[in-house]
């Protein structure tokens, strides 16, 4: 018997077999991406890129331009593709085209009026920037440079923080993911501000990682405690709370 993802991509080969037929652009380019995610989440890469591409080429070939959000997208996925197979200058050029396509992209609208670019389109693209920086900082962090980790983190904190609130689950788990990085610096007792500050929001809401933003902060607290204290950090006990 055939597990799911096996029977959806026989179903979506079929799919793309009747778009051909009835040379429907818009229905070849949205079963390569459906098959493009599903080969993606199966782990494999090599197919998924093709399949990558290939959407890409139809949504350029329709018209679209390269600084879409649709094209961002895919190119991220591409990015993280060439991550996965060790890649590193495929993935490294993929993430900074997107964060820098993105970045100027959000400076060209702001002045825009809201009868032009909805309020809606314009904070979905500062939400796309944000899910790109994160996924580089994740990259960053993976290939051992915390500090260049540290700052893409930051951005995506303050993002999340604009677009989506202090308590939202997102910016929770970009603000113990910066303090990870922090951690990894060295930087014991910002860590600790930033993991504290989390497992506090996450224990509020009742966080759906709420376990894994604990064990963060309990990793940086033995962190901290090994590490020799520094006479200028009143109110701070080794291993104490970051209070």
């Amino acid at each position: 018997m055939k597990d799911e993802p096996e029977e959806a991509e026989l179903i979506l080969h079929d799919a793309l077999r009747l778009a051909y037929q009835s040379d429907n652009r818009k229905a070849i380019t949205y079963t390569y991406d459906l098959m493009a995610n599903l080969a993606f989440i199966r782990g494999q890469l090599e197919n998924a890129e093709k399949l990558f591409k290939a959407t890409m080429s139809y949504l350029l070939g329709g018209g679209m331009q390269q600084e879409d959000n649709a094209i961002i997208e895919i190119s991220l996925k591409l990015a993280s593709i060439y991550a996965a197979q060790n890649r590193q200058e495929f993935a490294l050029a993929g993430y900074e085209f997107c964060i820098s396509t993105l970045e100027e992209k959000i400076e060209r609208q702001k002045e825009l009026a809201e009868d032009i670019l909805s309020v809606e389109e314009k904070a979905s693209t500062h939400l796309l920037l944000g899910m790109c920086l994160d996924t580089y900082a994740r990259y960053l962090l993976f290939s051992k440079q915390p500090s260049q980790a540290q700052r893409m983190y930051e951005k995506a904190l303050q993002i999340s923080e604009e677009m989506l609130g202090e308590r939202h689950p997102q910016t929770i788990v970009l603000m113990s993911d910066l303090a990870t990085t922090l951690d990894a610096q060295g930087r014991f007792d910002e860590a600790c501000v930033y993991v504290q500050r989390a497992s506090d929001l996450a224990r509020q809401i009742e966080h759906p990682e709420l376990h894994m933003l604990l064990s963060n902060l309990a990793a940086i607290l033995m962190h901290r405690g090994r590490a020799p204290r520094k006479p200028d950090c009143p109110g701070l006990r080794e291993g104490g709370p970051c209070r």
